[in-house]
């Protein structure tokens, strides 16, 4: 014999069905970007620096890693090329990204309700079966989502400056080093030069001295600029070695790669200095630091 079911029961299992709906559409309405925020920061990054770079994946595959590497130092290395590729090998500049990765996720979790509780009980008598089904969802997390939400938007936003001025910052120090590189190289070949023009007049001297057409004086002061640019020489290889080991670790490069080659000379001045406008304002509206420091 079937026992009716009250309509109680009916009318709890459609607001169940209900609840469920509109707790699925409030779980879907947040989800993780394509590229968890990695496009915001390269146009943070490209508004700064002028040029478009390619950041490394938390997750990439070291030999894609090294081939992209290999590629650029391929040919006399570049500045724009050595950005690059202090950008691909920063082990620091992976974490970061990570961490944005991370904080995206937070951002998500924040706009989700937690997972609902269900409970099932019957009740019956002699003529009545009641079927009560329960579902309990933390109210202080649906109140406080709103603020959760925006607090999170918050760091995210904190992160996202923060990696583009960590990138801005790298992209910085390498375009110095690289410069400060390609400028002591070109100082050995000038003091190349000197040396070899103060080695023949020092023996022009010589010889003249030898034959009575010049001064022990006048020789000893040719000789004097001889040891002078010898000296001058020396100096000039050592802060050569210097500056391209700074460049070699900034570039994070190591066994092969370390030949790479950097061009003959300096790149040409432009035509006429750059006359700054409004220079205060534009580092308070444009420093990435202040603007951290506005979303503090």
């Amino acid at each position: 014999m079937k026992r009716p079911v009250s309509n109680h029961a009916v009318n709890g299992g459609l607001r169940v069905a209900g609840l469920l709906v509109v707790l699925l559409m409030l779980g879907g309405c947040a989800t993780m970007s394509p590229d968890a925020g990695v496009g915001n920061v390269q146009a943070l990054v490209r508004d700064r620096i002028g040029t478009d770079v390619m950041l490394p994946k938390p997750d990439a595959d070291p030999v894609a890693t090294s081939d992209a590497t290999r590629q650029l130092l391929a040919k006399p290395l570049t500045v724009e090329a050595a950005v690059q590729v202090a950008l691909l090998n920063n082990a620091g500049l992976k974490a970061n990204l990570a961490e944005l990765g991370i904080s995206e996720a937070d951002l998500v979790q924040a706009g989700r309700i937690p997972n609902p509780r269900f409970a099932y009980s019957n009740k019956r008598n002699s003529d009545i079966t009641t079927i009560d089904r329960t579902v309990m969802v933390s109210v202080m997390s649906l109140l406080t989502m709103p603020l959760a939400q925006q607090v999170a938007g918050r760091q995210y936003e904190a992160t996202q400056l923060q990696v583009a001025a960590e990138i801005v910052q790298l992209a910085g120090a390498s375009r110095r080093a690289y410069f400060t590189a390609v400028a002591a190289q070109e100082s050995v070949k000038y003091f190349e030069q000197v040396k070899l023009a103060a080695e023949a007049a020092a023996e022009l001297a010589t010889r003249m001295a030898r034959i009575g057409n010049f001064s022990k004086l006048a020789q000893m002061r040719e000789q004097s600029f001889y040891a002078d640019a010898t000296a001058q020489l020396a100096r000039a290889q050592h802060q050569a070695v210097a500056a391209r080991e700074r460049l070699t670790r900034i570039l994070a490069l190591s066994g092969e790669q370390l030949a790479f080659m950097l061009p003959d000379r300096l790149p040409d001045l432009p035509g006429s200095p750059a006359v700054p406008k409004d220079a205060e304002q534009t580092a308070m509206d444009r420093r990435l630091d202040v603007l951290m420091a506005k979303r503090a």
